[in-house]
């Protein structure tokens, strides 16, 4: 339990209780199936489709860290959120940076010819369900309440 002057949502900066940066999920992914032998990505044998992938996902979190800039906010999901952000990307996707992210991750499955970091991508992606997109969803409900419900009645978690 709490005390009644800390939020059980937020940490002491005011943001979510978000312990492991997120991309720190799918570099582990990536790192761990760069090294494990054997399985090649069957639906991502060239480097083509592997290419393409990477190139959304890159457009994809750079579009979404372009809205958090614009609006002068930190994307670290343990800072404060001073305002919602519904534009962009945003519009489409509550989290475009963990789309992002897997997206990149997948991508570059194919580019290395590795399958075990395309296999290992979602379970990045529950990890930082698990561990951020819970918390944040938790933090922006107590942050910016009724809005932030609607928003994420009117736009899908992911895709």
């Amino acid at each position: 339990m709490h005390n009644g002057s800390e939020s059980a949502v937020r940490n002491k900066q005011g943001g979510a209780r978000v312990r492991v940066p997120p991309p720190v999920w799918f570099a582990a992914a990536i790192l761990i199936g760069a090294f494990l032998p054997g399985l090649r990505p069957g639906f991502l044998a060239s480097a083509p489709p592997g290419a393409v992938l990477v190139i959304l996902g890159v457009a994809l979190l750079g579009s979404a860290f372009g809205w958090f800039r614009r609006t002068g906010q930190d994307p670290k999901p343990w800072t404060p959120s001073p305002e919602l952000i519904v534009r962009g990307p945003y519009r489409f996707s509550r989290n475009p940076m963990y789309v992002g992210l897997t997206l990149f991750t997948i991508g570059l499955s194919g580019l290395l010819a590795r399958g075990w970091i395309a296999l290992l991508a979602p379970l990045a992606l529950f990890a930082v369900h698990r561990t951020a997109v819970l918390r944040e969803e938790a933090y922006l409900s107590e942050q910016f309440g009724e809005p932030y419900r609607e928003y994420m009645k009117r736009v899908r978690r992911y895709l």
